[in-house]
């Protein structure tokens, strides 16, 4: 097994983390930038990246910038925007061949250091703002991925539940922007929303691959001035549980019906007995082996799929189910009961084994790769907590039956979203 490890610098600004690893072919950066989500700023947040990727300095059109990366050997850039809990990330990610398997490209990682520091410093600017063009053109997609939901019922239904469910909360807000909020954006208010993006969120810049963890650490500081800036006090909001459980009913012209089931429970990442939620949301919906798609679906032929989905930054958890309106009230019931069950501790020594299995799996994975190795990270830096992947593997490992089945007892239901076909109606 190749030896791995990490290292954190406090910079101006950002705090740099270096995984010095032989692992992959390849050298990754990340800089990853959060702030809390708000309903003023999160449409203007979705449409950054895709315009600072679109054009800098040297290199002012998107083809130039492709161009770009194919001199870098083929290198790979990236960036989105997602939600973790009330906060809004923007990543933007950086991959690019180690230069050992290349002869005499030693300065390969500088280079690609130099475009990446180009996108976030050095984007592409007339008369004090953006290209109106570029900022028109990517308000075009942004508009197109934001309807795209509306085409997609088992996302769109996922998004409506988490709209219905967290009203007043800004965890209600999609990470991928309102639609109605792109229009008024222009390209000078992105412009000052960028600046201010720079001097105030939180940063963190993460370096993968065959580096000497101080070199790399010296160069960042270097390419990537942040600016040192207060950072936030995290406030832990508190699961706020309902009083009875609300059912919102929708009717479009579709086939197959869309329910979706939500809950809150007060369990989350930074939680110590987050790994038992884990192994219970393994066990309740998240595998083939179980709960839900076992009754709902095998049993009961009731559903097209069945599961459920965790937030383990909101404490959240979704069940869902795709389904004939006539089989509405039966599949509601057998849902139910699949929680009530696990709440009681009727959960297999097979069911248990093979959540684990999957679980370590799923995350030894998510290792194999540097993004998922940041990603598993990032965990870990944006809940304020310390758990190591060896430590995490065997936590959930040690979880037993009767560990389950309490952290299941902090699940209530909220509400019960349902998206049904017109002629069934």
């Amino acid at each position: 097994m190749e030896t791995t490890s990490e290292q954190t610098f406090r910079a101006p600004g950002c705090n740099i983390h270096v995984i010095e690893t032989g692992k992959y072919k390849t050298n990754t950066i990340i800089v990853k930038m959060r702030a809390p989500l708000e309903k003023e700023t999160v449409t203007m947040r979705a449409l950054l990246p895709h315009v600072l990727q679109s054009g800098t300095e040297n290199a002012p059109s998107a083809a130039a910038f492709r161009s770009a990366l194919d001199e870098l050997y083929g290198a790979v850039f990236f960036a989105d925007s997602a939600k973790k809990g009330n906060e809004h990330v923007l990543t933007f990610t950086m991959e690019t061949a180690n230069a050992k398997f290349l002869h005499g490209e030693s300065d390969l990682f500088d280079r690609a250091l130099v475009l990446l520091s180009d996108v976030l410093f050095r984007p592409r600017i007339t008369e004090g703002a953006f290209p109106e063009k570029i900022v028109k053109q990517e308000k075009r997609s942004l508009q197109q991925r934001i309807r795209s939901i509306y085409d997609d019922k088992t996302r769109y239904a996922s998004m409506k539940l988490v709209e219905e469910m967290y009203q007043g909360d800004t965890y209600a807000l999609p990470a991928g922007g309102l639609l109605e909020e792109v229009e008024p954006i222009n390209s000078k208010s992105l412009y000052a929303y960028y600046q201010k993006t720079l001097s105030t969120d939180t940063i963190d810049v993460f370096v993968i691959g065959d580096v000497k963890a101080n070199e790399a650490a010296e160069k960042i500081k270097v390419h990537l001035p942040f600016k040192e800036r207060e950072l936030p006090v995290k406030t832990k909001s508190e699961a706020v549980l309902p009083k009875e459980v609300k059912e919102v009913r929708e009717t479009q012209d579709i086939n197959q019906g869309k329910l979706n089931i939500g809950c809150r429970t007060t369990i989350t990442y930074a939680d110590p007995a987050f790994p038992s939620m884990q192994v219970l949301n393994g066990v309740l919906g998240a595998f083939a082996h179980s709960k839900l798609f076992m009754n709902v679906r095998e049993k009961e032929s009731l559903a097209y799929y069945a599961a459920s989905r965790l937030d383990s930054h909101k404490g959240f958890l979704m069940m869902l189910a795709g389904i004939d309106q006539k089989n509405y009230d039966k599949t509601v019931q057998i849902m139910n009961e699949q929680l009530e069950e696990v709440k009681q501790g009727k959960i297999s020594e097979l069911e248990l084994k093979q959540t684990k299995a999957l679980l370590k799996n799923q995350l030894k994975e998510s290792a194999d790769t540097a993004r998922g190795m940041v990603e598993v990270l990032y965990h870990n830096i944006s809940s304020g907590v310390n758990r190591p992947i060896e430590q995490w593997l065997n936590e959930i490992d040690s979880v037993t039956k009767e560990e389950a089945a309490e952290a299941a007892k902090t699940i209530v239901v909220d509400t019960v979203y349902f998206l049904a076909g017109k002629e069934e109606a």
